[in-house]
């Protein structure tokens, strides 16, 4: 009688648990997500996870909230998540350094890219703006990769630092073009973009927000995009790739959740942010930022980080690149 009970109560339990998971991924989400930037506040970033975030929480009933979490790169922000749970509501909103580029740079990161995180969505895609100070005697990028060639090691390019988005575009540039451009390293994009649009450095890689007004006001002159095709919020600057070929230094943006996280969660997830991304209204309002909208089902964002990964891995082994 004992053994029968025992045996009852354990079928009990497992038919339980069995009829409890469809009911809790019904009821997911039960309670604010957080979404982290590894970033500090008002960055890129922000610009383009806020308003995702609010459309969201509206079409999810409950909030997605924004955690700004910088330092080292990004790995910070990234380490915290991938130790969260892996319950969903727990997400990190990160782009090309911390999803390809990092592991390269940093020989021990805390996490492992690829194992410790579950890919959710490529959400979009935006370009660099290759932008010089008016000075610069060169109106195309065809125009600047001559001059470079003639004056080799003369011409700076400024960044946010070492191994950011701008240090990387610059050294693809060289490795690609086969000129030799020069990185001074920013502690920030600001003091890079005073110096360059005082005429201290000589050209760089800018966001367009960043870049948009000294363009429009003639403090500085755009040449190309850094994507590897023309930008369809950019349609009139061409691409470097149209001068040099197979370049591609673009920012992209993905969404992840630990590993671990259940499929149906994962599921639901994506399906809300491609959701989002087909709303009109956030289309135009991202496209002011030059931000291409894209939206991927989970495993194509993890192949895609995968190809990354390993591209980025060349130049940076090619070109030395180091982190301070």
């Amino acid at each position: 009688m004992i053994l029968f009970l025992v045996r009852a109560t354990i079928w009990a339990a497992l038919l339980a648990a069995v009829f409890a998971l469809p009911l809790f991924a019904q009821t997911y989400p039960a309670k604010p997500i957080r979404l982290v930037l590894p970033y500090p506040p008002g960055g890129g970033t922000d610009i383009i996870a806020r308003p995702l975030a609010q459309l969201m929480s509206a079409n999810m009933g409950q909030q997605l909230v924004v955690e700004n979490r910088g330092g080292a790169g990004g790995n910070v922000g990234m380490d915290y998540v991938a130790k969260s749970p892996a319950d969903g509501y727990t997400l990190v909103f990160a782009i090309t350094a911390q999803l390809a580029v990092n592991p390269s740079l940093y020989p021990k990161l805390p996490y492992d890219l690829l194992r410790d995180f579950a890919p959710i969505s490529l959400l979009g895609i935006a370009p660099y703006v290759l932008t010089v100070h008016p000075t610069l005697p060169v109106k195309s990028v065809k125009e600047l990769v001559a001059l470079a060639r003639a004056r080799p090691g003369t011409l700076t390019f400024g960044s946010a630092g070492n191994g950011s988005g701008a240090h990387l575009a610059g050294a693809m540039l060289n490795a690609l073009a086969g000129v030799q451009t020069v990185h001074v390293p920013y502690k920030g994009g600001g003091p890079a973009m005073i110096d360059l649009v005082a005429g201290q450095l000589q050209l760089s890689y800018l966001t367009f927000t960043s870049s948009n007004s000294f363009i429009r006001n003639g403090r500085l002159r755009a040449l190309g995009v850094t994507t590897a095709r023309r930008s369809a919020a950019l349609p009139d600057l061409p691409a470097i790739a149209e001068v040099v070929p197979g370049y591609d230094s673009a920012v992209w943006y993905g969404v992840l959740a630990p590993a671990g996280t259940p499929s149906d969660i994962i599921a639901r997830l994506n399906r809300e942010f491609l959701v989002v991304l087909k709303n009109a209204e956030l289309r135009q309002r991202l496209s002011a930022e030059a931000f291409e909208a894209i939206g991927t089902p989970p495993e194509e964002l993890g192949t895609y980080m995968k190809s990354e990964i390993a591209r980025w891995a060349k130049l940076v082994k090619a070109t030395g690149t180091k982190i301070d």
